[in-house]
């Protein structure tokens, strides 16, 4: 039996500890972990429409009400009515949230540096340059694995 782990486990595995140790060192934030992400999100794509940003985070749109309710709350996300359609809202950030957004960020390379450490630049730099491959022939393949199903019941 092979006790090597598959490609599948060893990016969950990494991918879990990574949210791990952020998260240990983010605690004292007082935010979750999927409104931290939610903020993170947020903060490169603000005048987002609900909708698309639930899209972007892959969660059930009333899953993400829930996370901007809170956000809301503590005074770090604001919703706007959309200027043309009065059903939908646009997603911004308050200038509370702003620091705390640095903050996150320097926390995140800190984690990023502590998992990468003792790889050459060449080496993360081809790592990145095989994930984002990967991502894109993923999102590749499903997208036309969808259009398939869709071509097959139509």
């Amino acid at each position: 039996m092979n006790s090597t782990p598959t490609l599948g486990f060893l990016l969950h595995d990494v991918a879990r500890l990574l949210r791990k140790r952020f998260e240990q060192r983010a605690k004292d934030l007082g935010l979750t972990r999927s409104q931290w992400q939610t903020l993170a999100y947020l903060a490169n794509n603000e005048g987002i429409r609900q909708a698309g940003l639930a899209e972007m985070l892959e969660i059930e749109p009333i899953t993400l009400v829930r996370i901007l309710d809170k956000l809301s709350d503590r005074g770090l996300v604001e919703r706007r009515q959309h200027p043309n359609d009065r059903r939908s809202w646009l997603l911004y950030m308050r200038d509370e949230a702003r620091p705390l957004i640095d903050t996150m960020r320097n926390l995140g390379d800190q984690t990023r540096k502590e998992a990468l450490e003792g790889t050459s630049q060449g080496d993360q730099e081809h790592l990145y340059a095989l994930l984002t491959l990967m991502k894109s022939n993923l999102l590749s393949a499903c997208r036309s694995k969808a259009v398939d199903k869709e071509t097959q019941h139509g």
